[in-house]
């Protein structure tokens, strides 16, 4: 009976994880992030899989990209994603710490559509 119930709890937890990355994510109240362009991520964590859109505006053209698709995953413990976001021009691929409510986002490779690196607000769940 007593392995019954502790195989019952570890499969209730399993189940109860949050989607840390579930939202819309910005650079727009970033205090140390570049005021030439506002990065915008809108994400939906299911399980371990990440889906969402990006897109970067600015009155500089040079950095105005339109929309862009988000695909990814997160690591086992929950605080840390892969993603790939891709456009007509190019692709990216980055990682995403979650933090405390804001995200740290952090270029890998691929073209020159985003940042290398910045820190994201999140503005609505």
């Amino acid at each position: 009976m007593k392995k019954v119930i502790l195989l019952l709890l570890i499969s209730i937890s399993t189940y109860a994880q949050t989607n840390r990355f579930t939202g819309t994510w910005s650079t727009e109240n970033c205090k140390d992030c570049s005021k030439e362009y506002v990065l915008k991520l809108n994400m939906a964590q299911s399980n371990s899989k990440i889906f969402g859109t990006a897109e970067i505006t600015s009155d500089n053209e040079k950095f105005v990209t339109g929309v862009m698709e988000i695909t990814g995953y997160v690591y086992a413990l929950g605080e840390k994603a892969q993603i790939n976001i891709k456009s007509a021009n190019g692709a990216v691929s980055a990682v995403l710490y979650a933090k405390e409510g804001v995200l740290q986002f952090t270029k890998r490779g691929g073209s020159d559509l985003v940042p290398k690196e910045t820190i994201l607000t999140k503005l609505y769940d």
